[in-house]
């Protein structure tokens, strides 16, 4: 069985489809893999194995060759952990900092961010802030710091949590050449550049101090400037990604209020957000370079795609996710071209023209072969365990990876691993 499964993964490495990072290589839950099933049996997609040890956390994995990597709280400390993505036997497990919990907190225990791998190192981000380098093959801590103490970082505690903690620092770090940037938030700016190396601060975006959602940064080019755009409860903004100063920002004249999850999709001089509560909008607004200015241009503001704990994936001129049922949106004009409610709602991933949706009340999983048209099922299967460590009203708000011919699939100390590749 282990030389089956070794020469599965030695094959699905080829298909150079690693996940590294949040939403995957692009930041947008979008695969490169091909060869996968185009349906699945009655009983769904062969189960290869899974783990019960990870801890408590919605962060999601982070996939490199025979490597996962995620972050969970297992009692007091939370936890950087490799895992043999043949087995799904742990492979070193680095403290990050203290469990983030909060007395009346039903809702969440432990880190939500999916780490970053670059090279041989790998980031994460705690609950409460603790940032902390690893080496990707032993787990030796490299460097850490704690992102309030050290830096005055603050998150909008807006729906709940602790002053300037809320729901916990979700956002997962982004390499960018020698920078490692995170959201800070907070009086002594929004976004930050950390030299990846050594973890000290290289500059911030003090112009802008809002505090911190629960989005991450993105890397977005106009005009042949490149720059990052992070998402908050009082709008967007774009800063130099040489120096971290403001180029633009699109305040909301009503600020959101409520949680802010969704990071931004750019793509192409275009940002699209969605956020469901609180004066929530799907809006879609354009950025163009003017001289030495940058000017930003609404093309519509409306509530036909509101997002709350999902996500919405773009593909080509049209974009998927979960609103007033499972929705396809021309991303031009912001009108919906259907909507379908034979699922409940959840969060999803894309790869080789399916989507892969997992519905966060039961742990049901959808095949969904998703076109501007229709919405057309595939498969589904019912996740076989539910965890017994997540919060009374937290659900399964972690979205789904397909990377190297696996589907994972997480709810809070269970990960599962299902073999998704078409059959030769």
């Amino acid at each position: 069985m282990r030389a089956l499964l070794a020469s599965f993964l030695a094959a699905a490495v080829g298909f150079a489809a690693d996940w590294p990072q949040y939403r995957g290589p692009n930041r947008d839950d979008v695969s490169s893999e091909t060869g996968l099933r185009q349906s699945w049996p009655k009983e769904g997609p062969k189960r290869l194995w899974i783990s019960r040890e990870i801890g408590v956390g919605y962060s999601g994995p982070a996939v490199v060759g025979d490597r996962i990597f995620i972050t969970g709280g297992r009692d007091d400390r939370e936890f950087l952990i490799a895992l043999d993505a043949e087995s799904g036997e742990e492979r070193w497990a680095t403290p990050i900092g203290p469990t983030f919990r909060w007395k009346g907190n039903s809702w969440s225990a432990g880190p939500s961010a999916t780490p970053t791998v670059d090279g041989e190192r790998v980031f994460a981000l705690g609950g409460n802030g603790d940032l902390v380098a690893a080496d990707r093959s032993t787990g030796k801590e490299l460097w850490r710091t704690n992102l309030p103490k050290d830096h005055d970082a603050r998150v909008n505690p807006i729906g709940g949590g602790p002053k300037d903690l809320g729901w916990g620092f979700t956002f997962a770090p982004l390499v960018d050449g020698d920078k490692l940037i995170c959201c800070l938030g907070g009086p002594k700016g929004l976004l930050a550049a950390l030299d990846k190396s050594t973890g000290k601060l290289i500059w911030r975006s003090a112009g802008i101090t809002d505090q911190a959602a629960y989005t991450s940064p993105m890397a977005f080019e106009v005009g042949g400037e490149r720059q990052f755009v992070a998402l908050t409860n009082q709008g967007l903004h774009g800063v130099s990604a040489k120096d971290g100063k403001s180029l633009w920002s699109h305040k909301r004249k009503q600020p959101y209020g409520t949680e802010v999850i969704n990071s931004p999709i750019v793509k192409d001089g275009q940002i699209f957000t969605t956020v469901q509560a609180g004066n929530g909008a799907s809006e879609l607004v354009s950025v163009k370079k003017d001289g030495d200015s940058f000017q930003v241009e609404v093309a519509y503001s409306n509530k036909n795609l509101l997002n709350h704990h999902g996500n919405v994936i773009r593909v080509c001129d049209h974009l998927y996710g979960y609103g007033q049922g499972w929705t396809c949106l021309e991303l031009k004009s912001g009108e919906a071209t259907w909507t379908n409610r034979t699922l409940g709602s959840g969060s999803a991933t894309w790869a080789d023209g399916r989507l892969y949706c997992l519905t966060e009340s039961d742990g049901t999983v959808a095949l969904i072969e998703a076109t501007p048209e229709s919405w057309t099922e595939r498969g589904r299967f019912r996740l076989p365990e539910a965890s017994k460590l997540r919060q009374p009203q937290g659900k399964l708000w972690t979205p789904p990876v397909v990377s190297n011919g696996l589907l994972l699939l997480r709810d809070q100390e269970l990960l599962f691993a299902y073999d998704v590749r078409a059959n030769k």
